[in-house]
């Protein structure tokens, strides 16, 4: 499916998409299943979210759930939305602030008990590595290739792309660990994970001199 009858069929079902909490849930969940058929039509692997109804309307937002691959459908995709009253494209999923709480799975972070560390790479300086601490860790806890490990590793990642967005989180985040939060977390280095946004805009800017 071209751009085009992709926003053909939004622009038609428009009106419909903004009263969505005025139609009946069944109504409602149909037309949403629909506007993502018609998004995998255009690109299979996006997603979209669609923002509460305010003053000014609804914002939808269009991810490739972190798929670098995919980042120039998404790019396309918004750079040639229409006009449509009470409605705003935007690319990528945004930062939400500090002091977050995230749930993924079964596991539960806080940001705001969390601490980063940055670990350089000489082979690679153009990216981040990342130790992250998360809290209540088991004390046996060793890293493996165990599910359970792949969903607590996949959990700090959300919680990081929640924190930074998605662009950024895909882009710059190259390398991933945990470990136990450290007894005293300043003496080695780690600082508060809510510090990661501005960590990260220094370290764009640190690129570009």
């Amino acid at each position: 499916m071209s751009v085009e009858n992709f926003w053909k069929w939004f622009t038609d079902h428009s009106e419909q998409l903004t009263m969505l909490n005025d139609i009946s849930e069944t109504e409602s969940e149909q037309l949403l299943d629909e506007l993502q058929h018609q998004l995998d039509m255009y690109c299979e692997g996006l997603t979209f979210e669609i923002s509460e109804q305010t003053a000014q309307g609804r914002t939808m937002t269009i991810s490739a759930e972190g798929d670098f691959d995919l980042f120039p459908n998404v790019v396309e995709l918004t750079d040639n939305a229409p006009d449509i009253d009470w409605w705003e494209f935007v690319p990528f999923k945004q930062p939400k602030g500090k002091a977050l709480k995230v749930t993924f799975d079964k596991f539960h972070f806080d940001t705001a008990k969390m601490f980063f560390l940055h670990l350089e790479s000489e082979e690679e300086p153009d990216i981040i590595g990342l130790r992250v601490s998360v809290p209540d860790l088991p004390d046996n806890y060793r890293p493996s290739n165990s599910d359970e490990d792949d969903d607590l590793l996949v959990g700090v990642y959300v919680t990081l792309e929640a924190l930074l967005g998605e662009f950024d989180c895909t882009t710059l985040v190259g390398y991933l660990e945990i470990c136990h939060t450290p007894k005293e977390p300043f003496k080695e280095g780690f600082r508060p994970l809510d510090d990661l946004p501005e960590f990260v805009e220094w370290f764009k800017h640190s690129r570009e001199r």
